[in-house]
């Protein structure tokens, strides 16, 4: 039991990343709660977390309530906030577009001040998407970025680079201990097979033998980063004294061809590639300048495509 544990609630842990995030945790030694109301989490992703005399549960909507108890050492305050909510697919962006404003906006006010009066640190979750359709390749934190506050994802970018903005506030009002930290295009896991991003849509129709469908002439490029590397460069973003937004992501760039070739080339299958409509305010390019990780953690991704497609395959078959 944990006491005099250091102590962590994260919110999204049923997700696909915050349940590697949890894991990696106790297996540091933290006490961990998960927080999650499962809109797009799922309780099989924390199975595993469960059987850990480390860690707890609560299920809760963080837009409507952002207060914790701490369950370990005597409800003493958390160390830190890991605030990792959001739905974050192509899918979601049509769905749960308000959700996803309102947990990014609401959800990170109300966790800023639960950090703020736990004297807790604060780690936010954004997103390469803030740099939106860039301009500049590959992408550096310095760069603003290309984004639209009306198009069709605007939800996801802005409600993002809010939540940065408000980071940024709560550091220079009330000097709180914060971290953002800028993903990515990840994979494994854990992902759900149905939401609309390009790894889980390849791997299962591959699975399924069907063909494999790219929007757009397929010629637009995306950096595929394996979780357990992410996740890496989080908690090691984490233990960092950075202040300021970090890029983690891998920087190998594919074209959406490639990937779809790499993708027949692990599952041992020669399918056709159907094209569709390209997606509306699709980013032509996408990777991530990694100098200031490799420099300020000392990181770097470790695994390449097709082991983590070999890893991610396997997952989905069990899936499926």
């Amino acid at each position: 039991m944990a006491n005099n544990k250091k102590t962590v609630v994260i919110t999204g842990a049923a997700g696909f990343v915050g349940s590697h995030l949890a894991e990696r945790f106790l297996k540091e030694g933290w006490a961990v709660l998960g927080v999650d109301n499962f809109l797009t989490g799922r309780e099989q992703n924390i199975a595993e977390a469960l059987k850990h005399p480390d860690f707890r549960f609560e299920k809760a909507n963080v837009i409507e309530k952002f207060e914790f108890k701490n369950p370990f050492n005597n409800g003493k305050a958390f160390d830190w906030v890991y605030h990792f909510a959001c739905p974050a697919s192509p899918v979601d962006f049509e769905n749960l577009s308000q959700e996803i404003l309102e947990v990014d906006s609401i959800g990170t006010l109300k966790g800023l001040e639960f950090a703020r009066q736990q004297k807790a640190g604060w780690f936010i979750a954004s997103t390469s998407e803030i740099y939106g359709d860039p301009l500049v390749h590959p992408q550096k934190e310095e760069y603003w970025g290309n984004v639209s506050s009306t198009g069709p994802r605007s939800m996801y970018d802005e409600a993002k680079r809010f939540s940065e903005a408000a980071t940024m506030v709560f550091q220079r009002k009330y000097n709180l201990e914060t971290r953002i930290v800028r993903i990515f295009n990840t994979y494994g896991p854990r992902m759900r097979l149905n939401d609309g991003r390009v790894v889980p849509a390849l791997c299962g129709q591959a699975l399924r033998g069907e063909k494999l469908t790219v929007h757009g002439d397929g010629s637009q490029t995306r950096s595929f980063c394996y979780v357990s590397d992410l996740v890496d460069g989080i908690y090691k973003l984490g233990q960092s004294s950075e202040k300021m937004p970090t890029n983690v992501g891998n920087p190998g760039e594919y074209s959406l061809n490639d990937f779809a070739k790499v993708v027949n080339k692990v599952s041992g299958k020669n399918l056709e590639i159907q094209y569709l409509p390209a997606r509306p305010e699709d980013p032509r390019r996408r990777c991530p300048d990694i100098t200031k990780a490799r420099k300020i953690l000392g990181w770097e991704p470790k695994i390449g495509l097709e082991e983590g497609l070999k890893l991610t395959m396997e997952a989905f078959q069990r899936e499926l």
